[in-house]
């Protein structure tokens, strides 16, 4: 690979001491998508669990949520994998192969995502926080997935989607199957997305003997994509069809059947780039199925 997934500019950098720079690109805060992709299914649970307004403070508690989890994992994930990182050039600048941050104070920055994120789960229900460390068991465990399975980005699916029924059981107190349906709409969303995102990595992977499902599929990506993205959409009509959503919500989800539709006639599993920016456009997915459901109600 000839590019780096380290931004040269980002915005914050304006506002923050030099000392801070590496901590912000160890937690991607420079690439929100990630924070929207693990945030949208927690909405969609506050969403579906609301009787009238999703309340303000769930909403700012999510997302703030999603954006500590979000940096406490790929610091994780970069405690796992520096070594392999260091040897493969779009993730050589990071800050721990790139000794910008030792492994020391990474360690350190962990523990103060996760002391913040503990705080925003034990002010929510029973039901929620058991469901939190639930979902803390699936964070650490996926990093090593990619070791030993072709299919770390169904185990990745488990774990961006658990916000479903975290939402849900914050408005709600008990788990149903109206969030497993969309649990399992999501699964199959990030399969597509993280299997096209990917792409960029298959040639690396291959020399590291590192496992994908970019590398499981290689010319069968788009048909295998094209049945989970109907799974998906079929997860979603099931899970609308449950929670009574009306008109609204199935028109959201011809504008979701469209959007896949856009990504699978545009995908080139050989454009790094490209593929980038397919993964990206899947927040769109997210929004749409959020709205969707607010007017559904």
């Amino acid at each position: 690979m000839s590019h780096t997934d380290i931004l040269s500019e980002f915005w914050l950098d304006r506002w923050l001491p030099s000392w801070m720079k590496p901590y912000t690109r160890l937690a991607r805060w420079d690439r929100p998508i990630g924070v929207l992709l693990l945030l949208y299914p927690g909405l969609w649970g506050l969403a579906l669990a609301s009787t009238n307004f999703i309340p303000l403070k769930e909403i700012l508690l999510f997302i703030m949520g999603a954006l500590l989890m979000r940096g406490a994992g790929c610091t994780y994930n970069d405690l796992v994998d520096h070594k392999f990182d260091a040897r493969v050039s779009r993730t050589a600048t990071r800050p721990l192969p790139s000794k910008k941050i030792t492994r020391t104070q990474a360690v350190a920055f962990l523990g103060i995502q996760l002391f913040l994120s503990a705080l925003i789960l034990f002010s929510f229900s029973k039901a929620a926080i058991q469901l939190g460390f639930l979902a803390l068991a699936l964070v650490v465990l996926y990093p090593w997935m990619k070791r030993i399975t072709y299919w770390p980005q169904a185990f990745l699916g488990l774990t961006f989607n658990w916000g479903v029924l975290l939402g849900w059981a914050v408005l709600n107190g008990k788990i149903s199957i109206t969030p497993f349906l969309f649990y399992s709409a999501g699964f199959f969303w990030t399969l597509c997305y993280d299997t096209i995102y990917a792409h960029q990595d298959r040639e690396d992977d291959l020399l590291l003997g590192l496992k994908s499902t970019a590398i499981k599929l290689g010319d069968k990506t788009r048909p295998v994509l094209s049945l989970f993205f109907l799974l998906m959409i079929l997860f979603l009509i099931a899970g609308g069809i449950k929670a009574d959503l009306k008109w609204p919500y199935h028109l959201a989800m011809m504008l979701v059947f469209l959007q896949a539709i856009r990504q699978l006639k545009n995908l080139n599993i050989n454009d790094s780039f490209g593929c980038l920016q397919l993964f990206k456009a899947n927040h769109w997915i997210g929004l749409i199925i959020f709205i969707g459901i607010i007017f559904g109600k």
